[in-house]
């Protein structure tokens, strides 16, 4: 399944009629360039995830760097790495479902 379909599902997963009115799902422009993605984990069963930064940086164009800070996905990137981090929320949270 490709991310966005993924996200979108994960995201309908945690609508309850509560959760959307109080967290969700941002992902903007940076103007450096590049993205900046975070994803609430509060009051879904990720809540407790934890995730040390991850942090690669091979230049002004090619960097990223993730982490879960106060139960909350955050990560950036240059212009070329939405996907990525997309994917590193999505092996963060599948990762974690197989021990839930």
């Amino acid at each position: 399944m490709n991310l966005v379909l993924w996200l979108q599902e994960w995201y309908r997963q945690n609508c309850n009629d509560q959760w959307e009115n109080f967290y969700g799902i941002k992902i903007e422009t940076l103007d450096n360039p590049g993205w900046r993605v975070c994803i609430d984990l509060k009051e879904t069963k990720y809540e407790n995830l934890t995730l040390k930064k991850v942090e690669k940086d091979r230049g002004i164009s090619d960097w990223i760097t993730y982490e879960i800070v106060d139960g909350v996905f955050v990560g950036a990137g240059d212009c070329t790495k939405l996907g990525e981090l997309l994917q590193a929320f999505r092996e963060q949270v599948e990762n974690t479902s197989d021990s839930l």
